[in-house]
């Protein structure tokens, strides 16, 4: 994992959770309360970065509120194969919307006596991602996963 503590940026990556704690409170709390040392230590960024064709870790990072930024092509080569590797991340000036849609999502009052959601994390993460940014000349870049519009077309 990359760690740039003079840039304040750091990365988060092989998560691994047993069966049990997969897809469940305890997991997402953990991760809140990762993501809320890194921005309390003064970290200005944190990446997420994973294999381009793993489904699953791009749709967490999204649902966890990491905005996609964009594809490196072949930057590695893992069993011989080129992969992909997709970035994902989360800037200091987002994390108190994102927290506050954490602790929203972690509230007992947004499961029912069940334990299942009310609303999903998503939902509440979804305002804060990031789909596009002003290059050098002020252009409008798009910037969205599996858009039906190619990363890096320009916005009018």
């Amino acid at each position: 994992m990359r760690i740039a503590q003079n840039m304040g940026s750091i990365e988060i990556g092989h998560i691994h959770f047993s069966p049990q704690a997969q897809r469940t409170v305890v997991a997402t709390e953990a991760i809140y309360l990762m993501l809320k040392w890194i921005f309390s230590a003064g970290y200005r960024r944190c990446e997420w970065k994973c294999n381009a064709l793993n489904d699953a870790s791009r749709a967490a990072a999204l649902r966890l509120g990491f905005s996609f930024e964009g594809v490196f092509r072949q930057a590695a080569v893992v069993k011989g194969r080129n992969r992909d590797t997709a970035w994902f991340s989360m800037l200091d000036n987002e994390w108190d919307k994102l927290q506050a849609a954490f602790e929203s999502w972690l509230a007992p009052g947004n499961f029912s006596p069940g334990g299942r959601q009310l609303r999903r994390l998503s939902e509440l993460t979804a305002e804060c991602l990031v789909t596009g940014f002003h290059n050098e000349r002020g252009e409008v870049v798009l910037c969205v996963p599996d858009a039906q519009v190619p990363v890096g077309t320009k916005l009018l």
